[in-house]
């Protein structure tokens, strides 16, 4: 897969996103995709294998948090690996806190479907965002 291709399929998967295109989106993945989110403790930290699994990680997603603000910046492909750097504002909402986040998201790209998917963002700060208000009080 060239580069040019790698990074048409991750620009429309975000377009996708961003349009509040879930199915859509991933209909871009890879039937075996790894989708992998870092952060010991979080609600939504973990390994999902198959699209079924990210459907379901969206799901929880819409449940513990609201997407204020999603926007990403920078794309950089080589061959199949593409990186997009970006910024979000993300409420929480067993907390009510909203937090502002930097983030680099990385991609393999096989077969034209993402097939690989780790975030890199401050997993410290979303804990301390998802943290109790009675933890935080005390």
């Amino acid at each position: 897969m060239s580069t040019e291709e790698s990074l048409r399929v991750v620009k429309d998967g975000y377009a996708a996103l961003g349009r509040g295109d879930i199915q859509g989106f991933l209909g871009m993945l890879s039937d075996d995709v790894e989708w992998h989110i870092p952060g010991q403790g979080l609600p939504l930290s973990g390994t999902c294998r198959g699209r079924n699994q990210v459907a379901q990680f969206y799901q929880k997603l819409a449940q513990v948090a609201e997407i204020l603000a999603f926007e990403p910046r920078e794309f950089m492909a080589q061959a199949e690996h593409v990186a997009v750097i970006g910024w979000e504002r993300v409420k929480i909402k067993a907390t009510n806190r909203t937090i502002e986040l930097d983030w680099v998201d990385t991609f393999t790209v096989r077969g034209g479907k993402m097939a690989k998917f780790r975030p890199y963002t401050d997993t410290q700060a979303l804990a301390a965002a998802y943290a109790s208000t009675a933890k935080a009080a005390g």
